[in-house]
Parts: structure tokens; C-alpha cells; sequence
């Protein structure tokens, strides 16, 4: 098989079940997105986080990659079963975030993304993330999309901003804070 099919050419693309759309089509843009959001988390792991975090992550890969067959699928053109995202999927998120977040100290301020580059990946998935949350709830002001999809990806942001605290805790490094400036 390889890799290149041509089909693209004219700049469509072909949604599971055969339909053809353009590539600037929300959905292309929306499960684009995931996809380099997932290739940041790919990016984040090769910082080697313990075996606990690149489990999680591991898992957060997967799902991402359910996500964006969710969003590719033509459900009147195929009768393919594909995985739905479960509220077990959110709520092992949320669970993450607490165990994590109950070590922290408390937020005061906004942070400043960054410290070092691990922590910046952290904080460039999660905007990436917020993107695709974006991109994902425009998308479905149009066409159906599981609710399940948003909310996970809305816990998502949440999970890596956490993410980048507690590795910047772990590694001794400081957070900026946000300082607003006077008028």
C-alpha cells in the first residue's frame, strides 16, 4: 500500500464511510487539531514524565485517537461500531487532576506559561487543546457531536495546565505569576 493516494489532490478528503468533504472543512480542522495535540503529548513523554503520568498520557493518546475517529465518522454513510467516549473517560481525568492538584499549592494568580521545556510543552498542548475544544463545539453547532467529546476535552486543558504545575513543582522550578499592570 502506499502512503500517497492522489485522492486529496483537489483538496478534499474522505470522512470515514466514503463521504468526501473539503480539508477546510470544522471537522478536517477539528480532528487536525487532536492530532497535533497529540503529537505535543507524544512530544511531552519523550521528556520521560514517571511511569504513572506516561501511563496517563498513553491513555489521553488513545482516547485522542478515538476522538478524532468519532469526528471523521459518517454515521449515514457506515454502520462501523466505533468507541464512544464514557463518562469513566472524564471522570479519570478529573480523578488525575485532584490527586495532582491536592499536592500543589493554591492558586492565587494566573501563571505565566513556561519555567522550563517540559513545563512549556505542557502549556502549548494545552492551548492546542483549547483549540480543538474550540474547533469541536463550532463543529457541533452543525452537525451532531457526542457531548461526551467536549467535555473530555474541556477536563483535557485542565489536566495538562495541572500537568505543567505539578512538574514544575517536582522539578523546583518557580511559577510566575501573572501581575496585572496598573492603568
Amino acid at each position: 500500500m502506499k502512503i500517497y493516494t492522489k485522492t486529496g489532490d483537489d483538496g478534499t478528503t474522505s470522512l470515514i464511510g466514503g463521504t468526501r468533504v473539503s480539508k477546510s472543512h470544522t471537522r478536517i480542522e477539528s480532528y487536525g487539531t487532536l492530532d497535533e495535540l497529540n503529537s505535543y503529548i507524544g512530544f511531552l513523554r519523550s521528556y520521560k514524565p514517571d511511569a504513572h503520568i506516561d501511563g496517563t498520557l498513553i491513555q489521553i493518546q488513545q482516547i485522542l485517537f478515538d476522538i478524532g475517529a468519532l469526528l471523521a465518522f459518517d454515521a449515514s454513510r457506515s454502520k462501523l461500531q466505533l468507541y464512544q467516549i464514557q463518562d469513566a473517560d472524564i471522570l479519570a481525568l478529573e480523578q488525575a487532576i485532584d490527586e495532582m492538584d491536592s499536592h500543589l499549592a493554591p492558586l492565587k494568580s494566573f501563571i505565566l506559561p513556561g519555567g522550563s521545556a517540559t513545563i512549556s510543552v505542557c502549556h502549548i498542548a494545552r492551548c492546542i487543546c483549547r483549540r480543538a475544544e474550540r474547533l469541536v463545539v463550532h463543529l457541533s453547532e452543525d452537525e451532531p457531536v457526542h457531548p461526551e467529546i467536549i467535555q473530555y476535552l474541556n477536563r483535557l486543558s485542565d489536566y495538562l495546565f495541572v500537568l505543567a504545575r505539578k512538574m514544575a513543582q517536582d522539578s523546583g522550578v518557580e511559577e510566575t505569576l501573572w501581575i496585572p499592570r496598573k492603568p
